[in-house]
């Protein structure tokens, strides 16, 4: 086994797709991210763990809307219709986990 470290700004794109260094998950990193920001409905085959570092974000998944803010975490599960909305008043941060080596979304609208 070969430990790998990854600097965050030689990622394309800024996010980590894990197959391109042999991991089974991938990571969007959500940065200083403006109120009013949206996520647009979609869903995944794979369940997505939101860390929410710092700000707030309006989160619906399936039928349930719930407000999130820095220090919680909230898990959308495998094939779960979600969207998210920054609320404020200061920026939003978050490091997304996708549990799949590569990213994989359906978009609904």
């Amino acid at each position: 086994m070969s430990i790998q470290l990854i600097d965050q700004k030689d990622l394309a794109g800024g996010d980590l797709e894990g197959y391109l260094f042999g991991s089974s998950v991938s990571v969007i990193f959500q940065r200083d991210t403006a109120p009013g920001f949206r996520v647009r409905l979609h869903r995944h085959p794979y369940d997505e763990t939101f860390l929410v570092r710092s700000g707030r974000a309006l989160f619906t998944v399936g039928d349930e809307r719930i407000e999130a803010a820095g220090g919680q975490i909230l898990v959308a599960p495998a094939h779960t219709p979600h969207q998210f909305e920054v609320i404020g008043p200061e920026p939003y941060e978050g490091v997304h986990i996708h549990a799949a080596p590569r990213f994989e979304t359906e978009w609904l609208e």
